[in-house]
């Protein structure tokens, strides 16, 4: 079966919040800049019905939005209504168990949709779409959060969406994929591109070596990169009650090479030792270099061996990893260097340099004495070549979520601007919202937005400007 997250207890920042709630008015301890002025949105994790056995993973999705305009700042908290958010909610119960699959008392009428749309959400051509990697987008209302639906492009987007798209910053391009394009535990995947306007331009499909987990890729000015790593899918496994997703390091690890104006018959596969990555920093070209920075862990954390064991936590911990793929070369393999002894995850760029060469990065970091996720304590900034720039920890008890950039103004210096993040003040039960000076993390915040309630730890967000 799968490897849980369980909820130990009340001074756990995983466990859900019952409630849906404004602040139209928030204490703010320092001060906002005054022309910090738009949303930050976050999505993540947060069980309509909790269950001590549930993976941290398949939560129904609930989106908080800070709106921050000349100094002030407001909250809001909505559910992602999904089919299956709904059907639960007028059942009163549960109707959906491991990997949001009905369960056998579930009623007919209950759509076989289990979407949760808990993992990202992003602003593209007028639209803001929470998004989790096994459905379609659904469509939110930015002001209120209402959930408008799901939305495909006029029916060009059809199967599973990423939750972590591409959007180049000179074009305005989106680029996706989505893995299970044929249907669960498959290796067909998809890929494709939606313009500036909102308009589906790509849709492709192709077959990985193997079925694979795949949470991101890489794209550069030229390039698309497909990382297939041995988080293994096996409907063969699920048939026999075995973990449907599992570490399966004897694969190996692939990654597959495109042009963007190319198609995916021509992609180039490169192979190397079994590791395991969820989230790209950044990667650009060095002549006929493709370069990539990356989090990458020796195993999978969170999932089981193939035969139900547990992996080694230790070895699950991510760390920036560069790797670099030489397109002129006549191997197959690619060269990963590991960047900084410091443990983390979600790393962030300024994305205006999305694709390109870049000087700085940020990700949020672990101590070595706590767990690889759900317990990240602090801020790492490094520069273009992975070194650390500054370190910024909090106090004991507390945790952190993804750090966001945002720039200072649209034409502002790499790096000149905030590092937005949400934080958890475990020994009082209540979250912030903290505003750093992105070029000196390790002078802490310069303001605290501050919520009489927690904010669970959660998954992704971006900052969408008035």
């Amino acid at each position: 079966m799968l490897q849980v997250i369980g909820i130990p207890d009340a001074c756990d920042n995983l466990a859900p919040i019952p409630m849906e709630c404004d602040a139209p008015f928030l204490p703010i301890k320092g001060e906002l800049p005054r022309e910090l002025n738009g949303t930050l949105y976050r999505n993540g994790a947060n069980p309509q019905f909790a269950s001590k056995t549930a993976h941290w993973f398949f939560g129904d999705g609930m989106l908080h939005a800070f709106k921050l305009e000349n100094g002030r700042a407001s909250y809001r908290n909505r559910w992602v209504r999904t089919p299956k958010w709904l059907a639960e909610h007028d059942a009163g119960r549960p109707l959906y168990g491991e990997f949001n699959m009905k369960l056998p008392d579930a009623p007919r009428s209950a759509p076989d949709d289990g979407n949760v749309a808990n993992t990202n959400i992003v602003y593209h051509a007028g639209k803001l779409l929470a998004l989790e990697e096994a459905h379609l987008p659904m469509e939110i209302e930015p002001g209120t959060l209402a959930t408008r639906g799901y939305h495909d492009y006029g029916g060009a987007l059809k199967g599973p969406f990423t939750a972590h798209p591409k959007i180049d910053p000179a074009t305005g391009e989106m680029l996706f994929f989505g893995y299970n394009a044929a249907g669960p535990l498959k290796r067909t995947m998809s890929f494709g591109a939606i313009d500036a306007a909102g308009h589906v331009t790509r849709f492709e499909y192709f077959k990985a070596p193997y079925a694979a987990m795949v949470h991101d890729f890489i794209v550069t000015e030229n390039y698309v990169l497909f990382p297939i790593l041995p988080l293994t899918g096996s409907l063969w496994r699920a048939m026999r009650g075995k973990p449907p997703y599992a570490w399966d390091p004897g694969k190996g690890a692939y990654v597959g090479v495109m042009k963007r104006s190319g198609s995916t018959r021509d992609i180039r596969w490169f192979r190397g030792d079994a590791c395991f990555v969820f989230h790209v920093m950044n990667a650009w070209e060095d002549g006929t270099r493709i370069v990539a920075d990356v989090m990458q862990s020796e195993v999978a954390p969170l999932f089981p061996h193939p035969d139900g064991r547990r992996t080694d936590p230790d070895k699950g911990r991510a760390r920036l990893c560069r790797w670099t793929f030489d397109l002129a070369s006549n191997t197959s393999g690619f060269t990963r260097n590991y960047l900084d002894e410091i443990s983390g995850e979600f790393p962030r760029i300024d994305e205006r340099r999305a694709g390109l060469p870049s000087t700085h990065g940020w990700y949020a970091c672990a101590s070595p004495e706590t767990p690889m996720l759900g317990m990240l304590t602090g801020l790492v900034h490094v520069d273009g070549q992975g070194t650390r720039r500054a370190r910024y920890l909090l106090p004991a008890g507390d945790t952190i979520g993804e750090p966001v950039f945002v720039p200072r103004t649209p034409d502002a210096a790499e790096a000149d601007g905030w590092l937005l993040t949400v934080i958890w003040r475990g020994c009082e039960n209540r979250s912030d919202l903290a505003v750093f000076n992105a070029a000196d993390i390790a002078a802490g915040p310069i303001a605290l937005v501050q919520l009489g309630h927690r904010v669970p730890d959660g998954f992704h967000g971006n900052w969408v400007a008035r």
